[in-house]
């Protein structure tokens, strides 16, 4: 459940906006601030509880996310004025950011082999949710309104809760800590619960964990018994005030490139998925205001955002489905790459004509790749990444992501909403296609590599 909870959100805010700003008569600045400072608090969120993963475990980061994104998510349907709306939606985009921190822990108890695939399916989620929100904006918000949306949106967060007591400690992170003696219990018990042995062998703990694997292809015979009873080292991390030390090692001359690269596709990614939700809407509406035609009244208007983002969410169902045929087939960085060209494909005939069937066709399209390429970017970030930094690279590379979504109504929208449509969309076809080529330059690939615990070595 990496991103569900940010798409839906997004759906969420998307839909309240014109009922929010009927209600309490609104501004345009102040009703594109909903949106906004969920996106600067995932931000935030994503490097702050990538941090607090890396320096004091994934279970940890799991436990505050859900309790921020679940009780301010819920109380936001109280809220009883503008102010305390945006202040509690800031703090859901703070716990949304913490997504990343889910990527990381289902990740590190996955097999090199299949670990493409599984992470496909874990990402599905996404569209699962995507969907849901959607369906629950189309039933609720017609009747009911936007404080019963948010209300029951709040809820999936609240079940999350629930697995906390029986959700484990990843064992990776518990070598990292020195803490051999809990990740061989950790693991006893998965194998007991497989009906299986574990294989034989020595878990090394020191001040560099290095997990001895008996296939350096494959984690699924790692040599995980006989942990040594001096593995209560002093943890030698040491305070990292703020993360420095973590973004240190990021930049560091073996990462430096993959990173900068990464947060150009992040960026790029982000940009163009939460754009291409928003075209669309706005293309429709854009074109009926440029062409002088009458404007549907609100309802009407509502009725039909509801039904076209219902519409296009599932194209991120073929999405998923392709991503993960190709994931492991061909590889992280053709496959994305492949995805976000494709993805200029579709969109390159919205340039010259924008009827509603060829918008319809288009959109659906270009969703459907850039999902699957966001999906395999939120595999291939923490896979280059050593267990030591995993869920802080990948939750700054989510950061700069959020940009991306924080910049694309201010500016995208902003062409569509002053009839300069064809410029938005060469936008979108200009940052797509360099994220393609940021994929294309990556410097190396990850498929069928064991996940490093304290150094890079992607041979």
């Amino acid at each position: 459940m990496m991103e569900e909870g940010q798409s839906a959100s997004y759906t969420v805010d998307d839909a309240l906006l014109s009922s929010v700003q009927l209600e309490w008569k609104l501004t345009s600045h102040q009703e594109s601030m909903i949106t906004s400072v969920v996106f600067v608090g995932m931000l935030i969120g994503a490097y702050s509880w990538g941090v607090v993963s890396d320096n004091y475990g994934r279970r940890r980061g799991f436990l505050f996310t859900a309790i921020m994104t679940s009780g301010a998510g819920f109380f936001s349907a109280f809220a009883p004025n503008y102010l305390s709306l945006i202040s509690l939606r800031f703090l859901v985009g703070i716990g949304l950011g913490g997504g990343p921190v889910l990527g990381s822990w289902f990740l590190e108890f996955v097999p090199a082999p299949t670990r493409g695939t599984w992470m496909v399916v874990f990402s599905a989620f996404w569209t699962v949710g995507t969907i849901l929100e959607a369906s629950l904006a189309w039933t609720i918000m017609p009747k009911f309104g936007w404080r019963w949306l948010l209300a029951l949106s709040a809820v999936p967060s609240f079940l999350l809760l629930l697995f906390y007591a029986i959700t484990p400690e990843s064992p990776r992170f518990l070598c990292m800590k020195g803490r051999t003696t809990e990740a061989v219990d950790i693991l006893e018990k998965m194998a007991r619960l497989n009906n299986v042995q574990l294989p034989s062998g020595r878990l090394v703990s020191d001040k560099n964990i290095e997990l001895d694997e008996v296939s350096g292809s494959s984690e699924s015979t790692t040599l995980l018994a006989g942990a040594e009873e001096s593995d209560n080292l002093n943890e030698d991390q040491g305070s990292d005030f703020g993360g420095i030390k973590s973004v240190g090692k990021l930049l560091a001359p073996k990462l430096i490139r993959a990173t900068l690269l990464l947060w150009m596709a992040f960026f790029g990614n982000a940009f163009a998925y939460y754009g291409i939700v928003l075209l669309t809407s706005e293309l429709s509406n854009g074109n009926r205001i440029c062409a002088k035609e009458d404007v549907e009244s609100v309802h009407s208007t509502n009725a039909s955002l509801y039904k076209n983002v219902f519409i296009s969410s599932f194209a991120e169902i073929p999405g998923s489905f392709l991503s993960a045929m190709i994931v492991d087939r061909f590889g992280r960085k053709r496959s994305m790459a492949s995805m976000l060209f494709t993805s200029c494909v579709f969109l390159l005939p919205l340039v010259f004509s924008r009827t509603d069937i060829l918008t319809r066709i288009s959109l659906f399209g270009a969703r459907l790749c850039i999902s699957a390429s966001f999906t395999i970017v939120y595999i291939y970030a923490p896979e280059i990444y050593p267990t030591a930094v995993r869920t802080t690279g990948i939750g700054i590379a989510s950061s700069v992501g959020r940009i991306g979504g924080i910049l694309c109504p201010l500016v995208a929208v902003a062409l569509v909403h002053s009839c300069q449509q064809t410029t938005a969309i060469l936008l979108f076809e200009l940052v797509i296609f360099l994220s393609g080529l940021a994929v294309s330059f990556f410097p190396f690939e990850t498929k069928g590599c064991r996940l490093n615990d304290t150094d890079v070595d992607m041979n």
